[in-house]
This record gives C-alpha cells, sequence and structure tokens, in this order.
C-alpha cells in the first residue's frame, strides 16, 4: 500500500493558516493535521511521536511545518524539532510563520531581479529602508539584505524602544547590523527617504505609512516595494500589479501581486522539496531565500 504524505502543522496560536493548509495540500501533502496553542516544550513530544509511528523508509512522507507570528519562536521550534530527532528517524521540518519567510524573500529576490536588469547592481552597500520593520516580515527582510551587504534600518510607528529591541535581537541571533529609527510622526519618517537607495514597505495591512508627497523626498531611491495588497497602499502610488514600473517619485516600483506571485511559488516548491526529499531537510528563511531566487531566475 502507497503511504500518505502527511504533514504535521505547529502552530503556538489558537489556529493555523488556511493559506498555509491549501498550499500544502496543492503542492503534495496528503493530510495536514494542525496542533494548535503548542508551546516551545510541546515540540519534543509532538516530534518524536511523529518519526517513530512511521518505518525509516516512510519518513520522508511525514514533515513537520511551524506556523504562528513569531520568527524567532518559529526557529526555537524548528531548533527543538531538529534536536528532537533520533537518527536515523528523521523528518523535514519548514518554518514560515504567518509566511514572512516567504513573503520577504519574494520580496528581497524580486528587488534583486530589478538591481541586477535594470541597475546592473546587487544588495551590497544598498541604503535600505524597511517601513513596518519592527514586524515580522520586514524584519526578516532587513536581515537578509544585511547577510548580503545592504546598510538597513528597520523604522518603527511607536517609537524607538521596541524597534531598537528588535535590533538587538536580530544582533545577538543573526550577528547582523541593522538600525533601528523612530517613525512615530510623519516628519520623522519622511527623515529617513533622501538617504535610501530602497525602500520596502511591510507595514500593517490597509495602512497608508508614506504619501506621494513624502516619497518626493526619496531622490535617490532606486526601488520601492510594498507587500500590502490591502488598499490603501503603505506607499503611496505603487499599485498592485506593478512590476518595475515607474513611480512619480522616479523609483522603480515592485506591487505586492507581483512578488505576492514569487511567494506563492516558493511556499509551494518548498513544500514539493519536503514532499520528494529523499533525506530530512531543515528549511528556514535562507532556503526560501534562495528557492525565490531561482524561481526568479537570478544568477
Amino acid at each position: 500500500m502507497t503511504k500518505k504524505n502527511i504533514l504535521h502543522m505547529i502552530s503556538p496560536q489558537e489556529n493555523v493558516s488556511p493559506f498555509d493548509v491549501n498550499m500544502a495540500c496543492d503542492a503534495g501533502y496528503d493530510l495536514v493535521i494542525p496542533y494548535t496553542n503548542v508551546n516551545l516544550t510541546d515540540v519534543k513530544g509532538l516530534v518524536q511521536d511523529a518519526i517513530f509511528s512511521r518505518s525509516i523508509k516512510n519518513a520522508k512522507k511525514t514533515g513537520i511545518f511551524i506556523c504562528g507570528k513569531d520568527a524567532s519562536l518559529a526557529l526555537d521550534m524548528m531548533d527543538m524539532a531538529k534536536d528532537s530527532m533520533v537518527p536515523p528517524f528523521e523528518i523535514s521540518v519548514f518554518p514560515d510563520p504567518a509566511g514572512s519567510f516567504t513573503t520577504a524573500a519574494a520580496m528581497v529576490a524580486c528587488t534583486e531581479k530589478t538591481l541586477q536588469d535594470k541597475f546592473q547592481s546587487d544588495l551590497k552597500d544598498k541604503n535600505i529602508v524597511i517601513y513596518g520593520g519592527k514586524g515580522i516580515v520586514g524584519g526578516i527582510s532587513a536581515i537578509m539584505c544585511a547577510q548580503y551587504g545592504s546598510n538597513c534600518t528597520i523604522v518603527g510607528y511607536d517609537g524607538i524602544e521596541n524597534v531598537s529591541k528588535k535590533a538587538t535581537e536580530y544582533k545577538n541571533r543573526f550577528g547582523v547590523d541593522i538600525l533601528p529609527a523612530d517613525g512615530s510622526t510623519d516628519e520623522l519618517n519622511s527623515s529617513y527617504l533622501p538617504k535610501a537607495d530602497i525602500i520596502f514597505c511591510a507595514a500593517r495591512a490597509g495602512t497608508q505609512v508614506i504619501s506621494k508627497d513624502q516619497l518626493e523626498l526619496a531622490k535617490k531611491s532606486k526601488i520601492l516595494a510594498d507587500v500590502n495588497a490591502v488598499p490603501p497602499a503603505g506607499l503611496e502610488g505603487v499599485k498592485l500589479k506593478d512590476d518595475d514600473a515607474k513611480h512619480s517619485c522616479g523609483a522603480l516600483s515592485i506591487g505586492p501581486l507581483t512578488s505576492g506571485d514569487i511567494k506563492v511559488k516558493t511556499q509551494y516548491r518548498m513544500f514539493e522539496k519536503m514532499c520528494s526529499s529523499e533525506t530530512p531537510l531543515y528549511l528556514n528563511f535562507d532556503e526560501a531565500l534562495e528557492t525565490a531566487r531561482e524561481i526568479i531566475g537570478l544568477k
């Protein structure tokens, strides 16, 4: 009898995302089982129940997907899951809390593609300002770009304290230097635009953060990328389907449906990899970016 592909979906919240369930099923999983309100200390027991219930031969047909809305907790859960394996009983693990790893990967890969194709350049030494930088997508995109040599500033709408804590967390965990910035007023938000080569917006859905008038200050900016698909745009003037469209401020614009298409393909392909791999995979945001770059055809 052919064994089914089973995905155990772990969430520290009350629910798992229907988006993730649909993606996993479309990518090849026959059964998706949700586990909610899961604590870090619960992970070992769940993982070991999963690995010992199937033969070594069929272990590859079992996977763990980690949900939630906290990147650090999701990565801690992945580390706990990995430490809970008892070789040769091992299964694949993939964290993508709130879709943040694949969303950030898509935005960064689209930006890299535009830099390469339109400016014959890359992320190294670029000044990147990330609005909504305290959030999960903004933070992960900052880490990705910093690892490629960008100078990243994450802007927090509620002052400097919380965003500073995030910058310290990223430094301690990932060894990247990211500058925190106070975005609690329009004047403060505007003050970061003149030096920006690239502007990301990963703020709350349906919230305009920067107006067209403010963006006129971004004289150096080459690229604007906004992942918010719920009107109004976080960066005014960035349209849903923009794909290197010329914005009124002069920069090229990447809209949320353009990067969103790459995000969906990235998550789908990562689930596919888990289903087809002969060996266990541990897929975090580095692998998400690598996958997005493959999909978009970056060299």
